[in-house]
């Protein structure tokens, strides 16, 4: 592929030649016209003291297209809910970035390799809409 190894990783270049992953490109959200980078947001809910662990998917939605949902695992003996996570992402970056609802569960899916499987969090919300995801 004219020497470019394409993993389907979106990265930026800093002025140094560092590189930042930003995010996966299957994985970021267009919300309105609006890149939304999961990884950011899941970042930001990784603050919140009672979140153990959170994967930020895309879900459907009429009027944007899509918005972001967080799927979170609460610190074990917290009382974390979706008004507290709410407030928390709102004080700390852009409304369109917030996640617009939030699931809790008690773990996430992971890989062999301890990886989130964002395809398996994301395909319920999907499929209610009549759409697959990959």
């Amino acid at each position: 592929m004219n020497g470019w190894y394409h993993t389907g990783d979106m990265a930026t270049i800093d002025a140094e030649g560092y590189i930042d992953i930003v995010d996966r490109k299957k994985d970021t959200i267009i919300s309105g016209g609006e890149n939304i980078s999961s990884i950011e947001v899941e970042g930001l809910l990784y603050e919140h003291p009672d979140v153990l662990e959170a994967a930020v998917v895309s879900v459907p939605h009429e009027k944007w297209g899509e918005v972001p949902h967080a799927i979170v695992v609460k610190r074990p003996g917290t009382t974390v809910d979706e008004a507290e996570l709410d407030r928390f992402c709102r004080g700390k970056m852009a409304a369109f970035k917030c996640p617009k609802g939030y699931s809790f569960v008690s773990e996430l899916p992971k890989t062999a390799s301890g990886k989130i499987r964002k395809v398996e969090l994301r395909q319920p919300f999907w499929q209610e809409k009549g759409k697959l995801v990959n």
